[in-house]
């Protein structure tokens, strides 16, 4: 499970056409504030705020999470600390369906994770 919740982390949460199973890409900065404001990023054992001054924070598979994100390029750039682990800076794709936001690692190219909003 600490596995899993490493990975997610690890992902998170550009512009293209629309994507496979029906996601949408997030483009804008606003667009994305709009959709996290007030809201917590989800997936079993994971609770994440992302606030739109750009701190993260929460918990995975009881572990704290902090860190801090910007928007550059069309990515969601973020560096964060799972526990006692650092996270370097990863800048993702981000893409929408319904209550859904998908992250992908590496400007596209990583790992996915499917985090709802809640």
């Amino acid at each position: 499970m600490i596995r899993a919740g490493v990975a997610v982390c690890l992902c998170l949460l550009l512009p293209a056409p629309v994507a496979a199973d029906g996601f949408a890409p997030v483009r804008e900065r606003a667009d994305f504030v709009r959709l996290v404001s007030g809201k917590a990023l989800t997936q079993f054992g994971i609770s994440l705020t992302v606030t739109p001054e750009g701190g993260i924070s929460g918990r995975a598979f009881g572990r704290p999470v902090t860190g801090a994100w910007n928007w550059a390029g069309g990515y969601f750039c973020r560096e964060m600390a799972f526990g006692s682990r650092l996270l370097a800076q990863n800048c993702q794709v981000v893409q929408r369906k319904g209550d859904t936001l998908r992250f992908i690692a590496d400007e596209g190219r990583g790992d996915t994770a499917d985090l709802k909003l809640r």
